[in-house]
C-alpha cells in the first residue's frame, strides 16, 4: 500500500492543488456559481484528453510503435492505434459525464448531444468582464500546457513514454467525477452546491496530488509486459 502514495510533493503537485482551491474559495466566499464552476472541471477533462493526445503523437514520433498488452499476449502496435483507441474510448466516457451532469444540473433535461456541449461551451468568451468559470477554464489551459512543455518536451520524456501509460493515463480523473457528479448532482437539486465542489475538490486533489496512480498503471503495464514474455 505504501507505494499507492507519492513519497513527496513535486512543485507542481503544490501548483495544481492551488490552483484548484481557486474555485472553491470562490463557490464558497464570492458567491460563484457552482453548476458553472463544476461545468469548467468537465471542460478540464476534455483540455486533458486534448493534450494527453498530443503527448501520444510526441512519442509516436519517436518510438512508431509499442507493446500492447492484453490477458498476457503482447503485440506490437503503431502508436496512431493507441491514439485512435484512446479517442473513441476516452469520448465515450467523456460523452457519458456529460450526459449525467447535464440531466443533474439542469442545463438540459432530454439528455447530453454533442450539439447542446457545443452551446454551452460557446458561452464561455474571454473577455474583460467575463464570469469566474471563463477565467478559471483559461487557468486550465494555460497549465496543463505549461505542464506538459515542461515535464514532457524539455524534459525529453516524450522520447521514452510507455504509450500504454499515456493511454490510460487520464481515466482516474474521469471515474473521479463520474462519482462526484452522481453525488453532486444530488446536492444540485437540493441548494447545497457548497458542500458539492468541497467534497470534489478535495476528492481531486487527493487523486490527482496524494495518490500516485501513474506509478501504479506504469507498474501494471510493466507486470503485465513481464507476464507476456514469460515462456
Amino acid at each position: 500500500m505504501k507505494k499507492l502514495y507519492k513519497k513527496k510533493f513535486a512543485p507542481t503537485d503544490i501548483f495544481f492543488v492551488a490552483v484548484n482551491l481557486i474555485p472553491l474559495w470562490g463557490v464558497w466566499f464570492q458567491g460563484w456559481d457552482a453548476v458553472q464552476i463544476f461545468f469548467v472541471y468537465c471542460l478540464e477533462s476534455v483540455i486533458i484528453g486534448f493534450y494527453n493526445v498530443i503527448m501520444m503523437l510526441l512519442t509516436t514520433s519517436v518510438k512508431k510503435k509499442d507493446v500492447w498488452s492484453n490477458g498476457g499476449a503482447s503485440t506490437m502496435v503503431s502508436g496512431y492505434g493507441f491514439i485512435i483507441f484512446f479517442i473513441v474510448h476516452y469520448g465515450f466516457f467523456l460523452a457519458i459525464q456529460m450526459g449525467i451532469f447535464f440531466s443533474f444540473s439542469g442545463i438540459e433535461n432530454n439528455g447530453f448531444t454533442v450539439g447542446k456541449f457545443l452551446e454551452a461551451v460557446s458561452q464561455f468568451r474571454f473577455t474583460a468582464d467575463s464570469p469566474p468559470a471563463v477565467w478559471i477554464l483559461f487557468i486550465f489551459i494555460a497549465t496543463h500546457g505549461l505542464m506538459l512543455v515542461k515535464d514532457f518536451i524539455i524534459t525529453g520524456n516524450y522520447k521514452k513514454a510507455s504509450l500504454g501509460a499515456l493511454l490510460f493515463a487520464p481515466y482516474a480523473r474521469v471515474f473521479v467525477q463520474q462519482f462526484c457528479v452522481i453525488l453532486g448532482g444530488f446536492m444540485l437539486q437540493f441548494g447545497a452546491g457548497k458542500i458539492f465542489i468541497l467534497i470534489f475538490v478535495i476528492v481531486k486533489i487527493f487523486f490527482e496530488s496524494v495518490l500516485d496512480y501513474q506509478k501504479i498503471i506504469t507498474e501494471s503495464i510493466e507486470e503485465e509486459k513481464a507476464k507476456s514474455l514469460q515462456p
